[in-house]
C-alpha cells in the first residue's frame, strides 16, 4: 500500500534520508541557514538603524552561527572549525582577487583527490614505513598471501610488499581518481607486480583474501566489521591502523614505532 503524506507529498526514500544524514550535507545546509539568518541581520540593521556592518564583521557573524548550530546538531569538533573558518577566508580570498581560474583548478585538484569523501567519511590517510614494516612482519613466512588495502591511496603499502614478497598478490583498491592513478603509474614505471583498481572495496568479496588491511576513518569501521564478518574466510585476518572496530575486541595490537597509532589485528 503507497503512504502519501495529508501534503501529496511521498514520504522520503532511505536513500534521500541517508543523503541528508551525511556530515557534509549537514555542514553545507547550517552554513546556507546561517547565511540568510546573517543577511537578514544585516539588512534589518541597515533599514532601521543605518548601521552597515563590515563584510568580515559579517563572515565571523555568519562563522559563528554555522559553527553553534553545527554544535547543536551533534556534528564532530572538526565541523566546528570548519564552519567558523570557511566565510573567513572567502573574504580573505575575495579581498586577494586572485582570478577564478585558480579556484577551480584549485577544486578540480581536490575533487579527483577526496572524490566521494563527503559520502563515505574517510579522507586521505597516507601511512608510512613503520606500518608497512609492521605489516609485513604479520604476514605468514610459510605461504603466499593475497592482501587487498582498502583504500590504498598512492600504493606505498602494495608497492612495498610487492617488492619484499614477489611469492604473494597484493591490491589496492581507492576510490579517488588521482590517488590510483598516481598508484597506478607508480606500479607500471617500478615495474612493479603490485595491482590496483578503482572503485569501491564494498563491491569486492573479502573471502578472495586472506589479509584485509584498512586505513579508513571512526565512520567507517561498523560497516567494515559487518562485511568481514559476513565474507572472509576461517583463518584469514584483518587489519586495520589507527582505527579499532566499535565493540569488537582485537585479538593483537602492534604500535609500527614510538608515539604512532597501533594496528588492531581481528583473526576471523
Amino acid at each position: 500500500m503507497k503512504i502519501v503524506r495529508r501534503s501529496g507529498a511521498k514520504p522520503a526514500s532511505p536513500e534521500s534520508r541517508n543523503f541528508l544524514q551525511l556530515p557534509a550535507v549537514r555542514a553545507l545546509l547550517l552554513q546556507i541557514l546561517s547565511f540568510f539568518i546573517v543577511l537578514l541581520l544585516a539588512r534589518s540593521l541597515g533599514a532601521m538603524l543605518g548601521i552597515t556592518l563590515h563584510i568580515l564583521l559579517i563572515a565571523c557573524l555568519q562563522g559563528t552561527i554555522a559553527a553553534g548550530f553545527s554544535y547543536w546538531r551533534g556534528l564532530a569538533s572538526w565541523w566546528l572549525a570548519i564552519q567558523f573558518f570557511f566565510p573567513v577566508i572567502l573574504v580573505f580570498g575575495l579581498f586577494l582577487q586572485l582570478p577564478p581560474t585558480l579556484f577551480l583548478c584549485a577544486f578540480v585538484i581536490l575533487l579527483f583527490l577526496y572524490w566521494s569523501t563527503f559520502r563515505t567519511q574517510v579522507p586521505f590517510y597516507p601511512s608510512n614505513l613503520a606500518t608497512w614494516n609492521a605489516v609485513s612482519d604479520l604476514l605468514p613466512k610459510d605461504k603466499s598471501v593475497r592482501l587487498i588495502d582498502i583504500g590504498s591511496g598512492l600504493g606505498g603499502l602494495v608497492l612495498d610488499l610487492s617488492k619484499r614478497r614477489p611469492d604473494s598478490y597484493f591490491l589496492g583498491i581507492e576510490i579517488a581518481p588521482l590517488p590510483w592513478l598516481i598508484s597506478w603509474l607508480r606500479a607500471w614505471l617500478m615495474r612493479s607486480k603490485a595491482c590496483f583498481t578503482r572503485g569501491d572495496y564494498g563491491r569486492l568479496n573479502f573471502a578472495e583474501y586472506d589479509v584485509v588491511f584498512a586505513y579508513l576513518s571512526p565512520a567507517a569501521m561498523p560497516a567494515l566489521w559487518e562485511k568481514a564478518r559476513a565474507e572472509m574466510r576461517s583463518g584469514s585476518m584483518l587489519l586495520s591502523y589507527e582505527f579499532p572496530i566499535p565493540d569488537a575486541q582485537p585479538a593483537f595490537m602492534v604500535s609500527p614505532a614510538l608515539n604512532q597509532p597501533k594496528i588492531y589485528g581481528w583473526r576471523m
